[in-house]
């Protein structure tokens, strides 16, 4: 009886485990726990990276901080432009079929009703004056098409009975002369430029030069240097251009007048100035090349003008590097 009774408790408490319930062993204890602590270890290891990610991010020197507005207007761009999207598709996918629709509305003519059309549209144009222009002609080409519309149409509808054309091809022709008249036009090869007019607005005052006033550079020029444009005085050299440079008219005119008011007794008194403020250089009859902003200053006991205003044709003629017009700035000062 106590053997029985030692061995029921062994049987109770001992490995075999049949008297333990099965929810409560071993080994399913043991995979909770493990189960449980992965599960542990995973949340706390996404926590870690999101939060490492998170402060990396903020901290990047090329990281962009958005205010909530930004965001916003962001969010309403992104909007605007998926509701536009199938707008555009709509309207690309009309354009493709009006593109569509004008090649089925082209009418192809039969080339013989081609090459009549070209040579009554040639001796049209043939007809008219030699001096006709290109306005002329495209009223001349107009009438015509409408005419040989109102023609195709009768024969479409039966009250022509002469015409060479059928009834099948002058429906054809009545569509291609109403609807398609451009792409028959470039088919038969008629191009006919555009009349461009040009009006010039002439608002010179009367009375004044046809030359318009060069700007000079410098300073406004006194009155006592008596300036004349595009003109170029002769006489004798008191002070030689080639080596005598003045930034300004105002500056050459102001050396004549010094040089006239300091001159010596023996010295001849600069009473002519004569400037270049052409960039390209001035126009002489002799050997030099004369440069921009030379200044000679000359004496003339009888100032007389060289060139005014434009080199005359003959003159040109003669010298065929000469312009039109005289660049020399030149002035005849009191004495």
């Amino acid at each position: 009886m106590a053997r029985s009774e030692l061995d029921h408790s062994y049987s109770n408490n001992g490995r075999s485990g049949r008297g333990v319930p099965k929810c409560c062993s071993y080994k399913r204890t043991t995979v909770v726990i493990c189960s449980i602590n992965i599960v542990v270890a995973l949340y706390v290891f996404q926590n870690l990276y999101t939060s490492l990610y998170s402060y990396s991010y903020q901290h990047s020197p090329n990281a962009v901080a958005y205010t909530p507005d930004q965001i916003k207007k962001m969010e309403e761009a992104m909007h605007i432009r998926k509701q536009s999207e199938p707008r555009k598709l709509i309207e690309t996918v009309k354009k493709i079929k009006q593109k569509l629709d004008r090649r089925e509305d082209v009418v192809e003519l039969p080339q013989r009703l081609k090459q009549n059309l070209t040579n009554e549209i040639i001796e049209l144009l043939r007809g008219l004056n030699s001096g006709a222009n290109t306005t002329l002609q495209h009223e001349a080409v107009e009438s015509w098409r409408m005419q040989k519309l109102k023609e195709a149409k009768r024969i479409t509808r039966g009250k022509d009975s002469n015409s060479s054309i059928l009834p099948v091809e002058a429906g054809m022709l009545a569509k291609a002369l109403e609807f398609n008249w451009a792409e028959l036009s470039h088919e038969i090869g008629l191009w006919i430029p555009v009349n461009v007019i040009n009006y010039v607005h002439d608002d010179k005052p009367e009375g004044e030069d046809d030359f318009d006033d060069t700007i000079l550079a410098g300073r406004r020029l006194p009155p006592e240097c008596n300036a004349e444009l595009h003109t170029d005085y002769g006489g004798h050299a008191v002070k030689w251009g080639l080596t005598h440079h003045k930034e300004s008219a105002y500056e050459c005119c102001q050396a004549c007048l010094n040089q006239a008011k300091y001159a010596r007794p023996d010295e001849m008194k600069c009473n002519i100035w004569v400037y270049c403020p052409a960039e390209e250089g001035c126009h002489s009859p002799d050997i030099y090349q004369h440069k921009l902003e030379e200044c000679w200053l000359k004496f003339a006991e009888e100032p007389k003008v060289t060139f005014k205003d434009t080199y005359s044709e003959n003159y040109r003629r003669n010298h065929p590097n000469a312009p039109l017009v005289v660049p020399w700035v030149s002035g005849v000062i009191g004495s």
